[in-house]
């Protein structure tokens, strides 16, 4: 599978060769969006990095472009793991051990890297934003805050940030595409 295919294309091929292309393309970007969530528990983040991508390799079939681009599906599973092992307690690993995959152990010199390296792709992406527009992105998608919060401070009406963040998230997209 050629390096060019868009993400949507890497996922939907279904081979070995373009799921390791998509997992190299987007790895930065599911790793910053936890680290940018979980703060500084890298250990903890390899985890759901590696749970979120054996899910993605697992179910690869389900995916739909009709319903976004295979980054922000990626996204949607990192935060869905995100929030079953806040309310666990603990990353579920069973799609990681359905697939026979083993655990990474990195040494703290590595997990110190990992976690300097971590945010760039995504704080990269959402710095390209316009501020109004990153604002409401990172407040809305990032910190889940409600559109009624985020239009009281920011001092405009939910329909404002509702455009903000979907300007935003198109941009984002776009950003993906061109990338890919």
């Amino acid at each position: 599978m050629a390096s060019e295919a868009s993400d949507d294309e890497l996922l939907s091929a279904g081979g070995a060769e373009a799921f390791g292309l998509l997992y190299e393309r987007r790895l930065g970007l599911v790793r910053g969006y936890l680290r940018r969530r979980i703060g500084s528990q890298p250990d903890l983040v390899l985890d759901l990095v590696a749970e979120t991508f054996a899910r993605a390799l697992e179910r690869r079939a389900q995916f739909d472009p009709r319903r976004g681009s295979a980054a922000m599906w990626l996204l949607a599973i990192a935060h869905n793991l995100l929030v079953d092992a806040v309310r666990t307690g603990r990353v579920d690993d069973a799609s990681r051990r359905r697939l026979a995959m083993e655990r990474i152990v990195l040494d703290d010199e590595r997990l110190e890297q990992l976690e300097r390296e971590s945010s760039s792709e995504l704080e990269r992406a959402l710095a390209a934003l316009p501020g109004d527009q990153r604002e409401a992105v990172e407040r809305r998608i990032v910190h889940e805050e409600p559109y009624a919060a985020i239009a009281s401070r920011v001092g405009c009406s939910e329909q404002v940030v509702r455009k903000r963040v979907s300007r935003g998230l198109a941009a984002l997209r776009r950003s993906a595409r061109e990338g890919a």
